[in-house]
């Protein structure tokens, strides 16, 4: 099996370049011909691909310690479905699992628009091509997932087994959507390229590839909120948000991807901004390459990273043919893609849309600066400078703050132009509900004002929401004579993006509430005897009695603490402290957390004193946390709504097919 996935990878990379080939030759002379032979060949080029991949799977599965990545990634005591996960825990793994993801995605665009995009077709899968032989070529040449382990050592190896860190749940689905966030960009960034291209600049890519984009969206969005679960309950910090590096490069494509989204929705309606769409779109994917270097050049330090290897300048090379040919190509058309509209007024919704780009922008480069200062230091110094969550905490906090503003302002506005009368109606209700809110926070005693601030905005922007809603409601109650019930549903079938994506903001404004509760973390460090106590605010946590398990592949140390409150048991927490035997006895936290509606108890075991019979403890209480997972489900519930098909779409896609 091994043999199989190194000859079909080879293979793919043969099928590919010929594919690549017979598209120039079509562009050259437009024979059909040739178009469709590439068009196979790429689409069997990614067949082979998954070939591949499920080819190493299987040697996971089945532990083939004679394949070097599997001993390095696996062994016989790593739970089964931990042995899946080891398909994108080291390099070579995980370039592969991007090859086969883009193999997906090549084959769903050219089966999906076999009778659509005729003319941007033969440029689409060109750029799809030259992507693909870039990743084909760093993986065969660089990073072989099948490479053997010498013979004279294969029968000693017993297998490393996965990373402690990896193996909890979270991780079998975080790296899968981060990746088909990253590589799904790929598919409006290869539109764009071949409406540039081709001169088709009018609305039409755009339209084609709307839920393109909102689908590698929303994997992005998924990716980045289950990977600070994953660092919340795993990582021992309390925290899940570090503005590590690493999920930096995660958090910037999907910034740039947002303000595409907002902007084109101007393009669509005005005829405006397809300059700066077709730049935010080649940014989004260049920066979806521009992490993925990150991530295995080495030149950042990440619990997260990749060890550096020498695919560092590879990755930047290609990075850096993606902005020149994207600069070239844009100066090229810079004339065709001038607006032919102009915003009419300063108090119009086509405003609104473009200070919530500038906005976005402005927080990816802070954060892209911030993430690339220290190489910038020792380029320059001579000494890397590295810059931490102070900075990142000082900058994007007022930021966040002006962008949760106009998330409820650019609603409230009118096209073209907004009335006196119109924004005193719009306005009044939401602005009074954040000044009674505002008041609110400061006679409970919360004083400090980005918190303040916060959650007035909070009851703005919701305010806003509701108000356009209940009016939309009776607007068709009006009309139609439909139940609230019957009006909303066919209100939000009607018009799904509008909708969907004020369901995206709920959810957004929900994660607000929940970042608010980390200004009012509190914590303790401690060590407690059997029986012993300790009080954190209105909280006593005592430790019960301390154990050790041995399990199949780790020995772990657990503590029984009982939480109680008011002299009433609330919980018992059970934190461990594990040991891995097959990863060299490398120690690993588990911590234990019992959720209520507004708060998280959270302790971390950090040892044992064997002579004292104590153990070192960690505790915490984060208000709010729950906050942000609800409103992760929400926003993917709002982006489904944006992007399932309503009844009139079906209709027409079934009339078409007729």
């Amino acid at each position: 099996m091994a043999l199989l996935g190194s000859t079909t990878l080879q293979l793919s990379l043969a099928f590919c370049g010929l594919a690549f080939v017979l598209n120039a030759m079509y562009l050259a002379n437009r024979d059909g011909r040739f178009f469709v032979g590439a068009q196979r060949g790429l689409i069997a080029s990614s067949l082979l691909i998954l070939i591949a991949t499920f080819s190493l799977v299987h040697q996971l599965m089945v532990s083939n310690f004679s394949v070097e990545y599997v001993a390095r990634y696996s062994s016989a005591a790593t739970p089964t479905m931990y042995k899946f996960a080891g398909l994108w825990a080291g390099m070579e793994g995980s370039l592969l699992f991007w090859l086969a993801i883009l193999g997906i995605y090549v084959i769903l665009v050219n089966y999906l628009n076999r009778a659509r995009n005729r003319s941007l077709m033969p440029i689409v899968n060109v750029v799809m091509a030259i992507v693909m032989l870039f990743f084909l070529m760093v993986t065969i040449f660089f990073e072989n997932p099948f490479t053997m382990l010498p013979e004279g050592i294969r029968m000693q190896v017993r297998g490393m087994g996965l990373n402690p860190l990896l193996q909890h749940p979270v991780m079998l689905i975080h790296p899968p959507m981060l990746y088909l966030g990253y590589v799904g960009f790929v598919v409006p960034f290869a539109f764009a390229v071949a409406a540039l291209t081709t001169r088709r600049l009018d609305a039409t890519w755009v339209r084609s590839t709307r839920r393109w984009t909102l689908l590698p969206w929303l994997f992005l969005a998924i990716g980045i909120i289950l990977g600070g679960r994953w660092a919340y309950v795993e990582l021992g910090w309390g925290g899940y948000w570090a503005w590590d590096p690493v999920e930096n490069a995660s958090f910037l494509p999907w910034l740039t991807g947002t303000a595409y989204l907002h902007s084109v929705i101007i393009q669509e309606k005005k005829n405006m901004l397809r300059l700066w769409n077709v730049i935010l779109i080649m940014a989004t994917f260049t920066l979806t390459i521009f992490g993925t270097y990150l991530t295995r050049s080495g030149i950042l330090s990440s619990v997260h990273a990749f060890a550096g290897t020498e695919l560092g300048i590879w990755f930047f090379g290609f990075v850096m043919l993606i902005i020149v040919a994207c600069v070239i190509l844009v100066l090229m058309r810079k004339d065709e893609l001038a607006s032919r509209n102009r915003l009419e007024s300063f108090t119009s919704r086509e405003s609104g849309f473009l200070f919530n780009n500038m906005i976005f922008v402005a927080l990816a480069l802070a954060v892209l600066w911030g993430t690339m200062f220290p190489i910038l230091s020792e380029a320059v110094r001579g000494t890397k400078i590295t810059v931490g969550s102070p900075y990142f905490d000082r900058i994007t906090t007022p930021i966040g703050l002006i962008l949760l503003l106009m998330i409820g302002i650019g609603p409230l506005l009118a096209w073209r132009r907004t009335s006196i009368g119109t924004m005193r109606r719009n306005f009044t209700l939401p602005m009074g509900a954040a000044i009674v809110v505002a008041a609110v926070c400061m006679l409970l005693g919360i004083h400090r004002i980005y918190p303040v601030l916060a959650i007035a905005l909070v009851a703005f922007v919701l305010t806003g929401i509701v108000v356009e809603v209940v009016r939309g409601i009776g607007a068709r109650r009006r009309t139609s004579g439909e139940s609230s019930l019957r009006a909303f549903l066919n209100m939000v079938d009607k018009n799904r993006s509008r909708y969907g994506g004020a369901i995206v903001h709920l959810g957004v404004l929900l994660m607000f509430v929940g970042f608010v509760g980390k200004a009012f973390t509190v914590e303790q460090d401690t060590t407690l005897r059997t029986g012993e106590s300790t009080h954190l605010q209105d909280y006593v946590f005592t430790l019960e009695k301390h154990y050790t398990v041995e399990r199949s592949n780790h020995t772990a140390l657990i503590a029984d603490i009982a939480v109680s409150r008011a002299d009433k048991l609330v919980t018992v927490l059970k934190p461990e402290k594990r040991v891995y035997t097959d990863q060299n006895n490398q120690p690993n936290s588990e911590v234990a957390i019992y959720s209520k509606p507004l708060e998280d108890l959270y302790a971390l075991v950090g040892g044992e004193n064997p002579e004292s019979g104590s153990v070192v403890l960690k505790i915490m209480i984060n208000p709010l946390v729950q906050m942000v997972w609800l409103g992760g489900i929400i926003l993917t519930i709002g982006t489904i709504v944006a992007i399932w098909p309503s009844r009139t779409d079906r209709r027409l896609r079934e009339k078409r097919l007729a």
